[in-house]
């Protein structure tokens, strides 16, 4: 994740900590009451109600709760419209952006609903209900990353919008990256990145999920889909095996760091199939210096770390017996066993 996003995300958690904690003074809670319309208890705020444009704010306010509250969404999004544009820095401006959010939401207007719940994140990080912006900031991600269409002016439908769901995971993780939004954005935008094909950005948001959360209920399952997806990368024996090295390590982690999960069965069973290649993939090596090049000393060190990888397997096995021919090879002896070439055949020349 970029530096930039990662330090906002930070100073607007310790923004959200001072004004909801060390300046209790200044805070102030708007309550509705459909007899009374809206009011403000406490904090230093209050007083803008006794003003003009308190006195409209409020008004119109009190007019679009009562629209949203009869089911006239129209009428509830044009009045809390104006306040947000007209008041924006007022008490009833994140209200306000906050309940046209749901609206939009209820109506499948997800990117609008996300803007505007993004906006009282942004510009009213003292806003009470900040966990519940961030809910539902989430749950909008959710649907379109698992398929949701979108309906344009809350009527037509649209095309899905995955990416866009992703984009807002990583934007709640900016948000409040130390909220408990943040480690199941991850988890599931490495869902999504997986679905979409983009394995490196997948593998990315676990790794962030690993290294930030360790303490998270999610993480044990982030091993494991880490480990997959290293375990993944490599196409066979004769290809790089750098993640399937690193499948092993994650793999071992979780057995050594959750040994009384549900899993350990799924990760040792994970272990010994990344070892299995592994080992075949030193063998690989081994036969190419053997049969091919000649070349018993390295074919031995290869050999050998087959059966350092994995003893227990028939790789293992079969790396003991070509190393036992070499040992023949190399004391004078010239048979064969075990169907096993002891000695390279002589090259001819033909000349016609």
């Amino acid at each position: 994740m970029p530096i930039a996003p990662r330090r906002i995300g930070f100073v607007l958690t310790l923004l959200l900590i001072w004004a909801l904690g060390i300046a209790p003074s200044v805070r102030a809670d708007l309550v509705w009451d459909p007899r009374t319309g809206w009011r403000v208890e406490g904090g230093a705020l209050a007083p803008f109600l006794d003003t003009p444009a308190g006195h409209t704010a409020k008004s119109l306010m009190d007019n679009a709760r009562h629209a949203e509250d009869a089911g006239h969404a129209g009428t509830a999004l044009s009045g809390y419209k104006r306040v947000y544009k007209k008041y924006p820095t007022s008490l009833f401006a994140p209200e306000a952006l906050y309940r046209s959010g749901r609206i939009y939401e209820n109506r499948r207007q997800y990117t609008k609903a996300f803007r505007n719940l993004q906006r009282v994140i942004a510009e009213h990080p003292a806003y009470p209900a900040f966990t519940e912006v961030l809910g539902s900031e989430y749950r909008i991600a959710d649907k379109l990353v698992k398929g949701a269409r979108p309906l344009y002016w809350g009527i037509i439908p649209g095309f899905k919008q995955r990416d866009k769901g992703l984009e807002f995971l990583e934007q709640i993780v900016s948000n409040a990256p130390y909220s408990e939004y943040a480690g199941i954005s991850l988890m599931n935008a490495a869902s999504g990145y997986t679905r979409s094909g983009d394995r490196d950005a997948a593998i990315d948001a676990l790794d962030r999920m690993i290294n930030n959360y360790p303490d998270s209920f999610l993480t044990p399952d982030a091993y494991l889909k880490l480990a997959a997806a290293q375990a993944s990368i490599t196409q066979g024996p004769p290809y790089d095996q750098a993640s399937t090295q690193l499948a092993l390590t994650y793999f071992q982690d979780y057995t050594i760091l959750y040994p009384g999960e549900a899993d350990v069965a799924l990760a040792n069973k994970g272990f010994n199939s990344a070892r299995a290649l592994l080992a075949e993939s030193k063998m690989t090596m081994g036969d190419f210096y053997y049969k091919k090049r000649s070349n018993y000393k390295a074919a031995k060190v290869f050999y050998n770390e087959a059966i350092t990888t994995y003893p227990d397997s028939p790789t293992a096995e079969r790396a003991r017996r070509y190393l036992a021919a070499i040992e023949k090879i190399e004391s004078g002896a010239a048979d064969t066993e075990g169907g096993i070439r002891s000695s390279p055949r002589a090259k001819r020349f033909w000349i016609f």
